[in-house]
């Protein structure tokens, strides 16, 4: 076999595109490709979808299928952290279940964490998994879940044992969304959108081969599902572009995918800050003169290169096999610091119209969705709070917060919420 380096995978995947490429083809049709060519998550296992490559190595696929305007798998969203999070705890059975249609996009995914009553404290969390014959029972109300009203499947965290401690009396289900016992409620944001739902479980079913590893393990599943989703959480990049200059049956149903399913998603660059507008606006209003304005331009843009590398070391950890490790957390953290200050450079140079939507606003209105979307990138995923904890915790080796319930049943831990325990 031939060594695996950038120079050997990029002719491989050149001459497997060249072969196989076909804008003719349904979107579906050609996901299904790659699945079996390993090309589509070339960093997956070969037995699940993948080539066993480097993570070092898939920019070099990434590049050949830009390339030549190739489609990729189905890789934005929560599908990514529940692929992520299947493949280091499920088994065989939700490997085999779940993963191909990860990646052709027939399935969609939602997160369900966040609870009303517990605020960022997820280990608090009291929606009921309650094992009645040989099935799960859920009963409880989730918030803040993305795309929720679209999914198939959900990520569900819920309380099976109240007599264990607070984390160890949780478990990690894989729940079907679309069973009469959710009802799915969207929320409205103030930038208008409505990506966020409330959820509510009343007598919903999961089947007991559904839950990832065993009772009492989902902390420590959930970990990896926020380890990955705070390693991600600069935002999403801009999304597939749906121009008319791409011709063919694969690019319209791509289109019609990003209309719809990745809906959404559509606000998270104005999330995360936009920092690519930042220089060409400066240009456009003539600020890139003014020395104040400049100044504050510079900061910025260190703080987004120092984010950068701190990212690429993150990727660097990945490649050599390293597990999940606070970088996340230091990564998440800056997000946010680098979005804040992207919202203040985009309000120094657009003045009072930054508070414009719309038609009327700077950019169609692009710069005012920025200023109102910006405060969800300290809150998603984690607060900025929660982060400055698990980095003094695990990476300064600081002293831990006390807590006065860490040792008790979950039962007699007192909450702000009522909820019957037996």
């Amino acid at each position: 076999m031939s060594e695996i380096n950038e120079a050997t995978v990029r002719a491989e995947v050149r001459d497997w595109l060249e072969k196989n490429w076909d804008p003719k083809l349904g979107l579906v049709e050609w996901r299904n490709k790659l699945c079996d060519s390993g090309w589509g998550a070339p960093h997956w296992p070969k037995a699940w979808y993948g080539r066993d490559l480097p993570v070092g190595l898939v920019p070099v696929v990434d590049e050949e299928f830009a390339r030549i305007g190739a489609v990729g798998v189905a890789k934005a969203g929560i599908r990514t952290l529940a692929a992520a999070t299947i493949l280091a705890h499920g088994s065989d059975l939700h490997k085999e279940k779940f993963l191909r249609r990860i990646l052709t996009g027939e399935d969609t995914w939602c997160q369900l964490f966040s609870e009303p009553g517990s605020g960022s404290d997820l280990a608090g969390a009291v929606t009921r998994a309650d094992l009645k014959g040989n099935k799960w029972v859920i009963n409880g109300q989730k918030v803040w879940n993305t795309s929720a009203h679209k999914a198939n499947w959900g990520l569900l965290l819920a309380r099976s044992d109240w007599d264990a401690r607070k984390h160890k009396g949780l478990s990690y289900f894989i729940i079907d969304m679309k069973q009469p016992g959710v009802q799915v409620f969207p929320l409205k944001q103030m930038n208008g959108h409505a990506s966020f739902n409330q959820v509510f479980f009343n007598d919903a079913i999961v089947e007991p081969e559904f839950m990832l590893e065993h009772g009492g393990d989902g902390w420590t599943v959930a970990t990896t599902t926020l380890m990955h989703e705070r390693r991600g959480a600069d935002g999403m990049r801009a999304l597939a572009s749906t121009s008319g200059k791409r011709e063919g049956r694969i690019y319209e149903e791509e289109s019609a995918e990003i209309a719809t399913t990745m809906e959404p998603y559509k606000w998270y660059p104005q999330r995360a800050g936009r920092v690519d507008l930042v220089i060409p606006r400066a240009k456009e209003t003539g600020k890139i003169n003014d020395p104040v304005v400049r100044q504050e331009i510079a900061k910025l843009l260190i703080m987004s290169k120092s984010a950068e590398w701190l990212a690429r070391r993150a990727r660097t950890a990945q490649e050599q096999g390293r597990p999940q490790g606070p970088e996340g957390s230091l990564g998440k953290l800056i997000s946010s610091h680098v979005a804040r200050a992207a919202a203040r450079v985009h309000t120094a140079m657009s003045g009072a119209n930054a508070l414009l939507s719309g038609e009327d606003g700077e950019m169609n209105g692009t710069i005012g969705e920025i200023l109102i979307s910006v405060p969800a990138c300290s809150i998603a995923g984690g607060t900025d709070e929660i982060q400055r904890n698990i980095i003094s915790e695990r990476v300064l080796k600081m002293p831990k917060e006390s807590s006065i319930d860490a040792e008790k049943p979950f039962r007699d831990v007192p909450r702000n919420i009522t909820s019957k325990a037996s």
